[in-house]
């Protein structure tokens, strides 16, 4: 394993850094925004614009590489990174920040496009696995520690929107210094939408309910304790026990996964976050029970993702996998963009607990949708299904087209040793 990571260090170093930034400037649209008087609707607005621009970005940059190539497609996109984080406490109305929000999302999803082109290109067979989990591993610690960060300044002055610039600025020195020559970029063939939900119905529209279940807790999780009254510090330990139970509960989802029907732990999962939610909409603000409920939620969400992802790959041929990633990024970023302004619209009706209601309403969606598919379709045989990789849905279509190919690679690889068998 410690070869593996050591052939990919300044990378993962790298994207760290970026993820950091990234996660400061979340988190400081909320606090800042309420400093500045913005109201939660053009909070969820200026929250969806990211959303917009990283969809976009996501299936723009790949024609940008096959024209300039990845090196200066990642430096310009980073150079625009910074300078946009640099911007919002000059440009401090809700136009501005909506148009800086579009452009951050644009950038980042290109950034990590190039990025995790190079990342693949570093992987085998035999190291595919291990390295996109540490890639998600170090996006996860990225975001939660740029909440540690949020406390070392004054969200009201310049201090914690120079701090993500700098930090994106310097991971670019250990990416662009220690790259492998730069990985040929292929477009695999698409899926349409109507296939996808053929194949398979409760991934297509369980990805678009999560999108809006995880753009509103990673964008209108601080916009929440904004107008809940938590301070700082408050809101970005509530925002750090989210992505903590993100990351802890990959490992025991994922392995209920591959023993299980995963319809039913799809059911599961999805009540158990209905039931967190729905207890932060009726105990109030307690800043201890928000972190045990922000955890629970954030360690149910996640995992969804990789569940969704697995599922449809039960029921596609290996060859069909790879097209299978663009249409569920689609439909999950269609989702991401709707979310927070539902959010934002449902809290500027009822106020702060709105946040919990609808996250706890999407959640419960997705159970009774499981539910209901249970009885229309048979489960497939736990032994026939494939395996499961922890992806976060911060990641890129690069990196979920990588993990297709890992699943692909485990697929053959179990067909051939049962052929020798």
């Amino acid at each position: 394993m410690f070869k593996v990571l050591g052939s990919v260090w300044a990378l993962l170093l790298g994207m760290t850094l970026i993820m950091i930034g990234n996660g400061m400037q979340a988190t400081l649209m909320g606090v800042r925004g309420a400093l500045e008087g913005f109201g939660t609707l053009q909070l969820s607005v200026i929250t969806s614009a990211y959303f917009l621009g990283f969809l976009v970005g996501s299936r723009v940059t790949p024609d940008l590489i096959r024209r300039v190539g990845h090196v200066r497609v990642f430096a310009a996109l980073g150079s625009f990174i910074s300078a946009g984080l640099i911007a919002f406490p000059i440009l401090t109305d809700p136009y501005s920040w909506t148009a800086i929000r579009v452009i951050l999302g644009f950038c980042l999803s290109g950034v990590y496009v190039t990025a995790e082109s190079w990342l693949n290109n570093a992987a085998d067979n035999t190291t595919r696995g291990k390295i996109l989990s540490a890639y998600m591993i170090a996006q996860t610690a990225g975001i939660i520690a740029a909440q540690g960060l949020m406390n070392l300044g004054d969200a009201s002055g310049f201090f914690l929107f120079v701090v993500p610039s700098i930090l994106v600025s310097l991971s670019f020195g250990p990416i662009l210094l220690s790259i492998t020559p730069t990985p040929a970029f292929e477009t695999d063939k698409r899926m349409t939408l109507h296939r996808l939900f053929e194949s398979s119905p409760l991934a297509s529209v369980g990805m678009l309910i999560l999108g809006g279940i995880f753009a509103a807790q990673f964008g209108m999780a601080s916009v929440y304790g904004a107008e809940a009254g938590l301070n700082v510090a408050q809101i970005s330990g509530f925002v750090a026990s989210i992505f903590a139970g993100a990351m802890v509960f990959q490992v025991p989802i994922g392995w209920l996964s591959d023993r299980m029907d995963r319809r039913v732990l799809i059911l599961g999962v999805s009540a158990v976050g209905a039931v967190s939610t729905g207890a932060g909409a009726s105990l109030g603000v307690d800043f201890e029970t928000l972190l045990v409920l922000g955890f629970v939620m954030g360690g149910m969400a996640s995992p969804l993702y990789s569940l969704f992802i697995a599922y449809t790959n039960d029921f596609l041929e290996v060859e069909d996998m790879a097209a299978a990633s663009g249409g569920l990024v689609f439909v999950y970023g269609m989702g991401a963009i709707v979310g927070p302004m539902v959010t934002g619209q449902l809290m500027d009706a009822v106020g702060a607990h709105g946040f919990w209601l609808l996250l706890a309403g999407l959640f419960t969606l997705i159970a009774v949708y499981a539910a209901w598919r249970m009885t229309r379709r048979p489960s497939v045989p736990v032994d026939e299904t494939g395996a499961y990789l922890g992806i976060t849905p911060t990641a890129s279509p690069v990196a979920l087209a990588a993990a297709q190919e890992w699943y692909v690679d485990t697929a053959e690889g179990a067909d051939d040793q049962s052929f020798e068998a």
